[in-house]
């Protein structure tokens, strides 16, 4: 069934499930049979998804699915990277198109936050997607990490400069060029994830992080965010305009008067 606001048809999708509410789409990673794999279908869906949530902002969630563990149980998993069969076959044309790069800038800049529930592996391009959102939480069994040199390659798709922003240098070095995978312990302590979660608790963390930014005003929260973007040399002076947009927008005049009223009904009782 289409849904009316974004036009998104989850029918139209064959390697992501799509579960919507009013303010938000959670999109699930669905190629198990190749570990969740991001191939150019994937890229394809995701910028699907972007073009719908650009026209109609919301929250987007991402998270893996279980895959089938060597002990024959299910486990999850966010994705275990770049399609290699395919990637195997890119030669230089591809490479500058930036085919992983641009979806994964297009997410980063969304209206609206995006959250990344991380859970089982998360590697090479299934890292690179993660370091596009806003907020990363983890589960205990996660394992993230940037194996490309490893395979004749470079990470691409954002890790190379990602990474030493969120996480610093030295530990960007390591796995940049080291090959290093972090556990789920150590990436909470290097800030490449928020908070650390049992498996089955992942996606109501991520749910309950959602709620919390959907209780904000939504021009807010999108202002919020193009502004924190910007370079260092443009503020103060991008506050200043973005705060004189927000000034006069009805919902700040809504919200700051019902501040008031609950503020004035605790002082008289």
């Amino acid at each position: 069934m289409v849904d009316s606001t974004t036009g998104l048809d989850p029918d139209d999708f064959t390697t992501l499930r799509l579960h919507e509410s009013e303010d938000r789409v959670h999109a699930v990673l669905d190629r198990p049979e190749v570990r969740n794999a991001i191939d150019a279908d994937m890229v394809t869906e995701l910028h699907t998804i972007c073009a719908a949530l650009e026209a109609a902002p919301r929250i987007l969630i991402l998270s893996g699915t279980e895959v089938p563990g060597r002990d024959g149980t299910k486990k999850g998993l966010f994705a275990s990277g770049a399609d290699i069969g395919q990637l195997k076959e890119r030669r230089r044309d591809d490479a500058l198109r930036g085919i992983n790069s641009t979806i994964f800038d297009r997410i980063a800049k969304l209206p609206m936050p995006v959250i990344a529930a991380l859970d089982g592996f998360a590697l090479g391009g299934g890292a690179e997607l993660a370091w596009a959102a806003d907020f990363r939480l983890g589960s205990e069994s996660l394992k993230v990490g940037q194996p490309e040199t490893g395979l004749g390659i470079i990470p691409a798709a954002g890790a190379l400069w990602r990474l030493r922003e969120l996480a610093g240098e030295a530990i960007a070095k390591e796995m940049l060029f080291a090959g290093r995978i972090l556990d789920a312990q150590e990436a909470l302590e290097h800030g490449l994830i928020s908070s650390v979660h049992p498996s089955d608790e992942l996606l109501s963390a991520a749910d309950a992080l959602a709620d919390r930014i959907a209780t904000q005003d939504p021009l807010a929260v999108r202002v919020t965010k193009q502004v924190f973007a910007m370079p260092r040399d443009a503020h103060p002076h991008v506050d200043n305009l973005a705060q004189a947009i927000l000034f006069e927008s009805e919902e700040k005049f809504a919200r700051m008067q019902a501040f008031l009223d609950r503020k004035k009904r605790g002082s008289s009782s």
